[in-house]
């Protein structure tokens, strides 16, 4: 408990000290709310069900509507809610300190914990919606879902004829070159990055942190299980995330 108590304090005083902080976020943010994990070793849900390749997904209509079947019978992302961890994230920018947050995440959480969407980069997009694959319409779910009961099928996108397709990034699928641009620059300006939640084993996304420390940022990873790049850390703290930044972020404030 004590060395618990020590790197709260050791968190808090670098939060305090940093004039741009960047939160990193993944998965294990998101299974405090809730939502399964899909990639890790022996649990993640892409062992127990094949992910569908993007190019099956464009070439397949078949792929597409098991797809959308997969989508509509379990969006676990519907019941969630924002938890401790990402309600002090907002705390802290809400208290008028600079910086932001890039995401590995697809669930929204961030925006509905009270976040601006210009304050995150969702590096792997964003499941509560969708998009027309050519002309980037925006489609709600709620309408694409009713038409897939009706008619077994999602149609082609009202404005162009495009393929729609939730709006993530796939297997597969490219990498947004402007998300990746607008983490870049705010890794370039941070004096301290944050990672909550990630394994850290998903690249290129997961350069982000040792890009941090290269360039002379104090680097701190929060996560249950050791990563690869806990040895160049400044602070590695294997607690609840909800618990840890909750405690960092009001020790930080009130100071």
């Amino acid at each position: 408990m004590a060395e618990f108590e020590v790197s709260i304090d050791s968190l808090a005083t670098l939060l305090t000290q940093s004039d741009y902080t960047v939160f990193f976020t993944g998965a294990g943010i998101s299974t405090e709310s809730g939502i399964p994990d899909f990639r890790s070793p022996g649990t993640g849900l892409w062992e127990k069900i094949k992910p569908i390749q993007f190019q099956d997904f464009v070439s397949s209509a078949k792929a597409r509507k098991e797809s959308w079947q997969r989508k509509f019978d379990s969006d676990v992302m519907v019941s969630a809610e924002p938890n401790a961890g990402h309600k002090a994230i907002q705390h802290w920018f809400n208290a008028g300190h600079q910086g932001g947050l890039i995401t590995q995440n697809v669930d929204n959480l961030h925006q509905r914990s009270g976040l601006a969407d210009e304050q995150i980069v969702e590096l792997h997009g964003n499941a509560t919606y969708a998009r027309c694959l050519s002309c980037m319409h925006r489609h709600e779910l709620d309408v694409l879902r009713d038409q897939f009961v009706n008619d077994g099928e999602v149609a082609p996108c009202t404005r162009c004829g495009g393929l729609i397709k939730t709006a993530t990034i796939s297997f597969g699928q490219s990498m947004p070159e402007v998300e990746m641009a607008k983490a870049q620059q705010m890794v370039e300006s941070c004096s301290l990055l944050v990672v909550l939640g990630s394994s850290l084993t998903v690249y290129p996304a997961a350069g982000f942190p040792q890009y941090a420390k290269q360039l002379g940022a104090s680097l701190v990873i929060v996560n249950r299980e050791p990563t690869d790049q806990d040895e160049i850390a400044d602070l590695v703290i294997q607690e609840s995330i909800g618990d840890v930044m909750s405690r960092a972020v009001i020790k930080a404030t009130s100071s």
